[in-house]
């Protein structure tokens, strides 16, 4: 296939065809032997045979082909999302253990770094999935794969199709994890829970359900926990401090399904005698494609000079939607290679490339054109799953202002590379991002969906090392595209304003150097450091879990096939 010939890699009936085509899996594998099956299971299935469950030897590997969809409790009946029967079939725990095992060999990254423990040692296979990964930290100490996740098909069908998630429609920021705690409104989904609550930016919780922040005791934290990750239909008290309120107030917000608005506050800023085109942007998902293009219509047809990105808070997403955002902020002329400029090409358009997927030795070794995602100049119709022969609008500016803080993450940072990757210009307002060059494409299996680590982002300059993250340096003088520092100015998050207002903070950083070229002083600060996305350490003992999330938190490999 030539680049931007796409293959859709969702299938709920993997294969071993299917895993090798959509870079999920791979069964060259010189340690693979068959297992031999020997425990019977008193799982009889749906047809009322007896089940053996697989055995489990050291280091050696059966496809994953031969464990999948053999489920513990198949699931019957007919998937309202796909309107096809369930593939699932009468299996043993066990199954599905031996399926994540050799999934996990076959196609995770660092595949050579993962112990083989006995699946039998643990007590589920969620248990089991955790340790899957890579014990390794980067250079700064962190967990090279603070990543690994799964989630219910349910959810990431309702996300990944129409943007639903389950919650109060809030996002939450972590100021600081040791008392005095701080924890803070971010922003609010248009019409969420929480939005209808009249809860604001900015907001400081104090209590959650009669429960101070400060608690140092195990069940207080599971009270927060329960407040902060509610399940659908529970009611749940939230003690607010509001700027400008003297006393308190209280948020009652009822957890449900709520629809993401991906693209907020688009507007053009008349600053400096320019016209400064500004979107708040929260999530790479297929449901913020049209209010984006909008967005960058409004921009283009207003002529703007300038394009601030306040990305601060988005984490990612699908990757084929930040090489469209790269499209709409670079334009035909800078996303197009010349015959003679080097860069590499695809064989339609003659599209530069965005990103490079590199994939593990076992897989690299059958890499095609289908590795490399190029600047995307075409809507997508996602109901299915094809480009269109719309072609998006564009600003086609060489410079663009981008908000970050440790919020922005993958699929973002992967726009933050693809752009330096073709001399665009990218200055860096904020904080530095959360360094995540790893995505994955989601594997179902069972009625869970598995995101394990399987490839490694690189920009046309074969660049991809940000594993702890872009950093804006005022003055920065490398050589664009190949490097993790990048010139900008560090600026502290500013909960005292809402998003889109000329006076918060980041934003005013931005025009202030669009105007000038250089930081104002108060971006001498040190911006916050925002906490690790997966647990908020509340004391050396007790946790509270702000899950990672990989539709929001990934670039995620779902592709797209011509029409």
């Amino acid at each position: 296939m030539k680049l931007n010939t796409l293959s859709f890699s969702i299938a709920l009936a993997l294969s071993a065809t299917v895993l090798v085509g959509c870079g999920g899996g791979s069964s060259n594998n010189d340690n693979q032997q068959t297992a031999t099956p020997t425990t019977p299971s008193t799982n009889t299935g749906s047809t009322g045979g007896t089940v053996t469950e697989p055995t489990w030897t050291l280091n050696k590997y059966d496809p994953s082909s031969s464990f999948v969809n053999q489920c513990k409790t198949p699931r019957v009946g007919t998937d309202p999302y796909e309107n096809a029967p369930y593939p699932d079939k009468a299996g043993t725990e066990m199954h599905e253990k031996m399926f994540l095992r050799s999934y996990t060999n076959e196609t995770y990254l660092w595949y050579d770094e993962v112990e083989d423990n006995d699946p039998k040692s643990f007590d589920s296979v969620g248990e089991y999935f955790a340790q899957l990964k890579t014990t390794a930290i980067t250079d700064s100490g962190k967990a090279k794969d603070q990543f690994h996740y799964s989630e219910s098909y349910d959810d990431f069908k309702k996300e990944a199709q129409s943007g639903v998630v389950s919650g109060y429609g809030v996002r939450w920021a972590f100021i600081s994890t040791t008392p005095p705690r701080v924890l803070r409104a971010a922003f609010t989904q248009d019409g969420s829970p929480a939005d209808k609550a009249g809860l604001l930016r900015g907001d400081t919780v104090i209590a959650i359900n009669g429960t101070d922040i400060n608690t140092s005791d195990s069940a207080g934290v599971d009270k927060l926990n329960a407040g902060l990750l509610p399940k659908a239909g529970e009611e749940h008290t939230f003690t607010i401090q509001r700027e400008g309120e003297e006393n308190p107030i209280e948020i009652v917000m009822t957890a449900g399904d709520v629809q993401s608005t991906p693209v907020q506050n688009a507007q053009v800023i008349q600053h400096a005698d320019k016209k400064v085109g500004y979107v708040q942007f929260n999530q790479f998902i297929s449901v913020g494609q049209d209010p984006l293009v909008a967005a960058f219509q409004q921009f283009s047809d207003e002529n703007i000079n300038e394009l601030v990105l306040d990305m601060r808070y988005n984490g990612g997403g699908l990757v084929v939607m930040s090489a469209q955002l790269g499209y709409m902020v670079a334009g035909e002329e800078q996303t197009r290679a010349s015959e003679n400029n080097g860069a590499a090409k695809s064989a339609q358009n003659n599209a530069k490339v965005f990103s490079r997927t590199l994939r593990n030795d076992k897989i690299e070794a059958a890499s095609t054109e289908e590795d490399y995602y190029t600047f995307e100049n075409r809507k997508i119709d996602w109901n299915a799953s094809v480009y269109t022969n719309q072609i998006l609008p564009s600003v086609s500016l060489d410079t663009v202002y981008i908000l970050s803080s440790a919020g922005t993450c993958s699929a973002s940072e992967s726009l933050i590379n693809g752009l330096r990757g073709i001399d665009v210009n990218v200055v860096l307002i904020g904080g530095q991002t959360c360094g995540k060059p790893y995505g994955f494409t989601p594997t179902p299996n069972c009625g869970e969906v598995y995101y394990t680590v399987q490839f490694k982002g690189a920009n046309a300059k074969e660049f991809g090392d940000y594993a702890d993250g872009f950093i804006p340096v005022e003055n920065e003088n490398s050589e664009a595209g190949l490097s993790a520092r990048v010139p900008g100015c560090n600026v502290a998050d500013d909960f005292s304003k809402q998003l889109g207002d000329k006076q918060e903070g980041m934003l005013a950083a931005a025009l202030t150097h669009i105007e000038t070229g250089a930081c104002p002083v108060v971006a001498k600060e040190t911006a916050n450091r925002a906490p690790s996305m997966q647990k908020i350490v509340l004391d050396d003992s007790l946790n509270i879990a702000q899950p990672f999330h990989p539709m929001r938190n990934s670039m995620v490999d779902i592709k797209v096939k011509e029409q």
